[in-house]
């Protein structure tokens, strides 16, 4: 499902479609895991896609997505939040947990992930043998 969901269409021919299709199945039962709702599960995986997203759409520093990611988390936990509502969802506790888990899943392997998005990387040529 999630493959149809992201629109993979060369999962089997590229590595790029298998870690895509991993960090977001993996971010979705760790949600699932953690017994988010549903509105708190889609504001996760969209949290998910924003880090990802500022990195390899807006090819984004390390240090500028963190600084992003606080800002997206800022009004976690205030009930009057009006800048980013979806994440009141969250409790403190929450908060930590998942910002945990982006480091843990993203962040601690980001040189890999900026490889994966923005390296040159050779084609390879198969032949019919």
């Amino acid at each position: 499902k999630m493959e149809e969901f992201l629109n993979l269409t060369q999962l089997k021919t590229s590595l790029k479609e298998a870690i895509l299709l991993d960090y977001y199945t993996a971010g979705f039962w760790w949600a699932k895991e953690m017994n988010f709702s549903l509105i708190q599960l889609s504001g996760f995986m969209d949290l998910l896609n924003f880090a990802l997203e500022n990195l390899s759409g807006k090819h984004m520093t390390l240090g500028d997505n963190l600084k992003e990611l606080e800002r997206a988390m800022a009004g976690v936990g205030e009930t009057d939040s009006e800048e980013r509502g979806d994440l009141n969802l969250f409790s403190i506790e929450q908060a930590k947990a998942i910002i945990d888990y982006l480091v843990t899943s993203l962040f601690k392997h980001y040189k890999a992930y900026e490889y994966l998005f923005h390296g040159r990387r050779e084609e390879p040529v198969i032949s019919n043998e």
